[in-house]
């Protein structure tokens, strides 16, 4: 289903078809080295976080991560960027990953922005925050550049691991 289109992107909803691109994206070294080794090794692995993780968000909160597109390229999607409700955070977060090719060419700006705008118009959300951790400064600059402000450390997981977080309220 679409969500949102910008100058260069469409952002859909992730289906079951998706789960060759998302092992791809969960195994890429900026996915692995920021966010996490989520040990998803097969398609069946990523069918399984799809159907536990991203399609449940989508039925219980009406949001989740979205597949982000690109228009220019017959709408290969490059990435993902999408809201996210937590149980170990107070409110939702925004969160966004690309495939190492698409970094750095403000595609994370364009879909964050797009997300933002539908987390404030569509979802009636006050705020947004984000979490991240001290050693990814892209992350951070971009965090910065959406015009959310650091609020505190935290750490939120089982691994204790201190993260940054983030935060925009919505006027």
């Amino acid at each position: 289903m679409s969500i949102a289109t910008t100058e260069r992107l469409h952002l859909e909803e992730l289906t079951l078809n998706d789960a060759p691109f998302l092992l791809e994206l969960l195994n890429t070294p900026n996915w692995i080295k920021y966010i996490g080794d989520r040990n998803i090794k097969s398609v069946a692995d990523a069918e399984q976080a799809l159907t536990n993780t991203y399609l449940k968000s989508y039925r219980d909160h009406g949001f989740g991560f979205f597949k982000v597109l690109l228009k220019s390229d017959n709408s290969k999607a490059i990435g993902c960027c999408g809201l996210i409700k937590r149980p170990e955070l107070e409110g939702v977060d925004i969160g966004f990953a690309f495939l190492p090719e698409y970094e750095r060419k403000g595609y994370g700006f364009e879909s964050a922005t797009a997300v933002l705008e539908i987390a404030k118009e569509k979802f009636k959300l006050d705020e947004v925050l984000a979490i991240v951790l001290p050693t990814n400064p892209n992350s951070i600059k971009l965090l910065e550049k959406l015009g959310m402000t650091y609020r505190k450390t935290v750490s939120p997981f089982e691994t204790k691991e201190a993260l940054l977080l983030y935060s925009k309220t919505f006027d």
